[in-house]
């Protein structure tokens, strides 16, 4: 002899000895307190050690432009870079000068001019 065995089932939620349940309104409350929780522990972790990287998901997001900033700056023209050009030429020999006067020991490479 067979029954069916929902003719015996037992109802867990509506008994009296069943645990209470939270109503919707504060199980969204629960659940945005333990995620801003989970959020400030990371920070914390974050600011506590600083010797572990940080990673970020995509560059584009977290980008700044450099070259349109108010603090940018200015773009030199054609010829201030030719004069940075020429004066840095000029410090490099000097720099060589001064490295050959300070150390005589140095011998003096020549070249044949007939050459």
């Amino acid at each position: 002899k067979t029954t069916d065995p929902t003719l015996f089932g037992r109802n867990y939620f509506n008994r009296y000895s069943a645990p209470e349940t939270e109503e919707d309104e504060f199980a969204d409350e629960r659940a945005e307190i333990l995620a801003e929780a989970v959020a400030l522990k990371k920070s914390a972790v974050a600011y506590l050690h600083p010797e572990v990287g940080v990673c970020s998901e995509d560059a584009t997001l977290f980008g700044r432009n450099y070259f349109e900033r108010a603090s940018a700056p200015d773009v030199e023209s054609m010829e201030e870079a030719e004069e940075k050009a020429k004066i840095l030429a000029e410090a490099a020999a000097l720099k060589k000068s001064a490295a050959a006067y300070m150390h005589p020991e140095v011998g003096v490479k020549t070249t044949d001019p007939t050459l």
